[in-house]
């Protein structure tokens, strides 16, 4: 079937590049222009903490129900005295008018709120406006424009004073637009140096430029997918360079496979050098491309899905968001290498089937010869290879070890629900957020926050015990919302520490004679750790069973996915150590330009677990393919192992450099939880690629010989008949 698709598009190959150009220029447009829709993808993105279904989430439901108060927006103004009559005057006439703007609900300042919203000794003040519940989009949008102009202007009318407006919508906006702004930031970054890179693999820029080009028109269909998500389901801003690196680096990967296999078929057909390759040649080459790399494209890009499929599972809406977004933007990766890839291949053929004009260039003939081009029969790999397996023990020993010693940190991993923490230092959203966190507590929102259905005074006569709960710095007077009763809690340490997420704890294992619903940060953060341990032991289940099933039908072995999963675990575990490291424990943050907040994101692990889990598989099928097509040729284990080594370790080296380029570029956007995806995404890769895939894997492979491919009778007998295999090799030489 692929041979035949790969005949189709080598005769049509004009036709599938002028299909593909307009699908892309359409694609983006409508999602960065919305020129379709008449929104753009960034305009219909939200953003919050990660919530599952739980008490804390109940909690915020019921207060939300009765509260007749929508978002709030607050103007911290530094240098004013509230006793100054010029300032009294101001916030009198600011009040007035605040309240006459439809959509706002209450004014709160100084004068009318007392003591709780003045600061720095008397020097600073707070000025909160809350917006009425249940306001469309459209009308809440003008309500807050209309309130930030108003609050603005008080700081335009007290000279000397510094003025700084902020809140939810605002934050909300900041974010979004940091997203965006971070996406062109790597993006810029990481189409020219991988362009750079694969112009030295390849010798030349033709070749070079069919991974960029089909790395484009990824990106657009992705991003168009994302956009037709947007209407079904709630998209978190962290959801676009998420998913649009993941699909951006396995195009990168599947093209740089099908280039390097394309220049090989039509060198191997007879081309002498400077000769355009005839139709014949170019048809056969395409098939016989498509009938090994594309199959092997194939097995990754149903590995890859399989993994983020398993995201689907989690009752969590941004991580299912994630993972539906990412199923259409492998498909989008797999369609691209699979049709307009090899459409560009035969387009550029005759470029292709020569070295390109650098590999000409007496300096860089030589590394080029070594980094890229068509791999010869003997080479660095191979040598390297051999040096394995003379002894293998000692390497899987060290390799193992090392990787343990890198994942150790995962020991003390602390989770996260960052909201202003995601923006940078110096960010003005996440100024305003902090301060007032740290210096007007009384509209800060506190760590733990619990709704009762009970009289106040009932709920006040509880609240000395609260006070008394370990961990607890002090109880607000409980207030009443509707028919319930909040009672607010202050906690030692970090609003989501641990200090806090025992309070949480303590407060559910006692509660009082009246139904109670403890909720806040730190609840939320609890509820949703318990969330995943509940999910994550089917989810992954799914995952490796499914990818076990896969492998077993590529390879017809039962050890071979067993060692490939373990060999998973280890990579992945000392891809989290290193983040903890780095992340939490705040190594390098004027490197990275970060402020840790002493945590992981919460979604964090999920996502990184799955999507560096499918890109692991992806470098593990490309070479197991190679090896099982070269031991179905006649080679014995070892030779097939060295050989097919040789023959893969180039393009897996030279496609985990760019993958680490492309997330590198995210690396450098500003939005937290980006560059933590980024970081981790980038160490997953290199790790496997170095450490795994070149010696853990031809070690085990040595140590296990000829059991690598074995099978119980009757599951051979299933294999044969239902196998994926790629068919006739081609022996070295």
């Amino acid at each position: 079937m692929l041979a035949a698709l790969g005949r189709t598009v080598a005769r049509h190959a004009r036709l599938v590049a002028v299909v593909w150009a307009l699908l892309a220029v359409t694609g983006y447009t409508a999602a960065v222009g919305g020129v379709l829709t008449g929104d753009s993808l960034f305009s219909r993105l939200t953003s919050g903490e990660p919530t599952v279904p739980s008490e804390s989430l109940e909690g915020r439901d019921l207060l939300t129900e009765r509260s007749e108060t929508g978002p709030s927006l607050q103007l911290v103004l530094d240098g004013v005295a509230v006793t100054d009559p010029e300032v009294v005057q101001a916030l009198e006439a600011a009040r007035r008018d605040l309240t006459q703007i439809e959509g706002v609900a209450t004014v709160l300042d100084p004068l009318t709120a007392g003591p709780g919203l003045v600061a720095e000794h008397d020097r600073s003040l707070l000025v909160s406006v809350a917006l009425r519940r249940g306001l469309s989009a459209t009308e809440e949008e003008a309500a807050v424009a209309s309130v930030v102009l108003r609050l603005q202007a008080v700081d335009d009318d007290l000279p000397g004073s510094t003025g700084r407006v902020g809140g939810l919508p605002l934050l909300i906006e900041e974010i979004t637009g940091q997203v965006e702004e971070d996406l062109r930031t790597g993006e810029g970054v990481a189409l020219p140096l991988s362009l750079l890179v694969m112009v030295v693999i390849f010798g030349g820029l033709a070749a070079a430029g069919v991974p960029i080009l089909g790395a484009l028109a990824s990106i657009a269909g992705g991003l168009a997918s994302l956009l037709a998500f947007s209407y079904a389901i709630e998209l978190d801003a962290s959801v676009v360079n998420v998913v649009t690196v993941l699909g951006l680096g396995l195009c990168i990967d599947y093209s740089l496979l099908v280039v390097s296999r394309f220049r090989e078929e039509v060198r191997r057909a007879g081309v002498e050098r400077g000769l355009v390759p005839d139709a014949a040649t170019r048809e056969q080459a395409t098939a016989r491309t498509m009938a090994t790399a594309g199959r092997t494209v194939v097995f990754s890009g149903v590995t890859v899905a399989i993994s983020v499929t398993g995201l689907l599972l989690f009752d969590i809406d941004i991580i299912r968001a994630v993972g539906a977004a990412a199923v259409s933007v492998v498909v989008v990766a797999l369609l691209v290498a699979l049709t307009l890839v090899p459409a560009l291949a035969v387009l550029t053929s005759r470029w292709l089937a020569r070295p390109g004009i650098l590999a000409r260039v007496p300096g860089i003939r030589t590394l080029v010869a070594r980094l890229g081009d068509v791999p010869p029969d003997e080479g660095f790999f191979s040598r390297l290879a051999d040096r394995v397996q003379r002894r293998p023990l000692l390497v899987v020993t060290g390799t193992t070890a090392l990787l343990l010693l890198v994942a150790s940190p995962v020991l003390h991993l602390e989770l996260r629900d960052s909201g202003a923490e995601l923006l940078p230092p110096g960010s003005p959203q996440r100024e305003v957020f902090l301060d007032v966190q740290e210096r007007f507590p009384d509209l800060a929102f506190p760590p733990v926050q619990v709704v009762a259905d009970a009289p106040v005074d009932r709920v006040a006569a509880w609240a000395e015990e609260v006070a008394a709960v370990p961990g607890v710095t002090g109880v607000a007077t409980p207030r009443p919302v509707g028919d319930l009763v909040v009672l607010d809690v202050r906690t030692e340490g970090p609003t989501q520490g641990q200090v806090a997420q025992r309070v949480v704890e303590d407060l559910r294992s006692d509660r009082p004679d009246f139904p109670t619903w403890v909720t806040g940060q730190a609840a939320g953060l609890v509820d949703f750790e318990q969330g995943i341990a509940r999910t994550a032991p089917v989810a992954l289940l799914w995952i490796i069973g499914a990818t076990f099933v896969l492998l077993f039908l590529m390879t017809g072995s039962l050890l071979i996915p067993v060692k490939a999963l373990v060999m998973n675990v280890l990579s992945l575990g000392a891809t989290f150590g290193a983040l903890v490291w780095i992340f939490q424990d705040g190594r390098f943050e004027g490197l990275l330009d970060f402020s840790s907040p002493g945590g992981i994101e919460s979604t964090i692990p999920i996502l990184v677990f799955a999507f560096a889990f499918g890109l692991s598989m992806d470098y593990e099928v490309f070479l197991l393919a190679r090896v099982k097509e070269l031991r179905d040729a006649g080679l014995g284990n070892d030779a097939a192992v060295r050989a097919g080594l040789q023959k893969t370790g180039r393009i897996i080296t030279s496609a985990a450099l760019v993958i680490c380029l492309v997330f590198a570029g995210f690396v450098l956007g500003d939005l937290l939880v980006i560059k933590e995806t980024g970081v981790a995404l980038a160490l997953a890769v290199a790790i496997d690629a170095t450490l795994v895939r070149i010696l853990l894997v031809p070690a085990t492979m040595t140590l296990l010989g000829e059991w690598n491919w074995w099978a119980p009778g009757p599951l051979r007998r299933l294999h044969a008949r239902f196998g994926l295999s790629e068919g006739p090799a081609r022996l070295p030489g």
